[in-house]
C-alpha cells in the first residue's frame, strides 16, 4: 500500500491595515472550516493581534467576539508625551487579559510580530521568546499617532508596517515551505467620504508608503488572499462584521487553490525500512574480469 505524501509546512502572512485588520479573522475560519491546516503565523500590525490571538489557542469564535466589538478606545489613551498623541498600553493590556498563552515559547503555533526600528529603520521580528503582548503592542504603535514602544534593548518600536506590511519572509524564516499572505489593503481606496479623522489621515499615509514596499514581500507568498474591503476605511472599527464576512468570502473563493498547491508541493513519504534497507545495502564493488 503506497504510504500518504507528506504535507508542506503551511504558514500564514497577516498584513497590516488598522480596522481592516479584522478580516483577517473571516479568512481563518474560511481556512479551518475546509481543514487547511496553519503551522506557524506571522503578523504585521493589525495582523500580529490576529496573528497572535490563533498562535495562543484562542478559538475563532472567542476572536471574532473582539473582532466585533473592538474600539478605538480599547487600544490607546491620551498622553503628555512629545512623541506621540496617545499610548497604546492599553492594547498590551487588552491583548493580555484575553490571550492563553503570552510567551512566544509557550505558544501552541510559532508565532512572529513585526515591528520597525525607529532609529535604524529595521524591521524588529519579534519570535522566539519573550512577551507576546509587548510584542503586539509594538507591532501596532502607528508612528506620529502612538508613543513609540521602548524594548529591552532601548531601541523605540513603532508599526511594523513601514518595513514589512505584509511578513511573507518573516513566515519562511518560522520554518513555512507554503505561505498564503493575506493583504487587507488590496483592494485599495473605493470608499467616496474624505478621511474623518487624524487617525485615517495618518493610516491613509502610511498606505501610501507601504506599497511600494510591499512589492517583493507580496513575491515571497506563494498566494495572496485579498478580501474586499476597499470601501471601509482605516479608522472604521465598527464595521467587524462586515469586515470578517469579506475576509471569509476571500478566504473561500482561495480553498481550492490553496489545496492544489499543497497538493503540488507535498512529498512522497519514505517507509522507515526503505530508508533503513537503503542504510544497510553493502557498495558495490566493480566487477573485475578473469583471464
Amino acid at each position: 500500500m503506497p504510504s500518504k505524501p507528506q504535507r508542506p509546512r503551511i504558514g500564514l502572512a497577516l498584513s497590516g491595515g488598522a480596522s481592516r485588520g479584522i478580516a483577517h479573522i473571516g479568512v481563518l475560519r474560511a481556512l479551518t472550516e475546509n481543514e487547511i491546516p496553519i503551522d506557524c503565523v506571522a503578523g504585521t500590525s493589525a495582523g500580529s493581534i490576529v496573528g497572535g490571538a490563533i498562535a495562543s489557542g484562542m478559538s475563532l469564535s472567542e476572536i471574532e467576539a473582539i473582532g466585533r466589538g473592538l474600539r478605538w478606545r480599547d487600544l490607546g489613551r491620551m498622553t503628555m508625551s512629545r512623541l506621540g498623541v496617545q499610548s497604546n498600553e492599553r492594547l498590551e493590556q487588552y491583548v493580555r487579559g484575553r490571550m492563553p498563552v503570552t510567551r512566544f515559547e509557550d505558544l501552541p503555533i510559532p508565532f512572529a510580530a513585526v515591528a520597525t526600528d525607529l532609529q535604524s529603520g529595521q524591521p524588529v521580528v519579534m519570535r522566539d521568546h519573550g512577551d507576546v503582548p509587548f510584542a503586539i503592542r509594538a507591532s501596532c504603535a502607528i508612528p506620529g499617532w502612538y508613543v513609540p514602544v521602548i524594548d529591552e534593548e532601548g531601541r523605540q518600536l513603532v508599526d511594523g508596517g513601514l518595513v514589512a506590511n505584509i511578513p511573507s519572509s518573516m513566515a519562511r524564516g518560522l520554518g513555512a515551505e507554503l505561505v498564503i499572505a493575506v493583504d487587507v489593503n488590496a483592494d485599495g481606496i473605493s470608499f467616496l467620504s474624505s478621511s474623518q479623522s487624524i487617525v485615517s489621515v495618518v493610516l491613509q499615509s502610511m498606505l501610501l508608503v507601504q506599497r511600494t514596499a510591499a512589492l517583493h514581500q507580496l513575491e515571497a507568498a506563494d498566494l495572496v488572499i485579498k478580501p474586499r474591503v476597499g470601501h471601509i476605511r482605516w479608522d472604521e472599527l465598527g464595521r467587524g462584521e462586515e469586515l470578517i464576512t469579506a475576509g471569509y468570502e476571500a478566504g473561500l473563493n482561495s480553498v481550492q487553490e490553496i489545496k492544489d498547491l499543497i497538493a503540488a508541493h507535498s512529498k512522497p513519504a519514505h517507509k522507515w525500512y526503505q530508508l533503513r534497507r537503503r542504510k544497510e545495502l553493502p557498495t558495490k564493488r566493480p566487477v573485475t574480469s578473469i583471464g
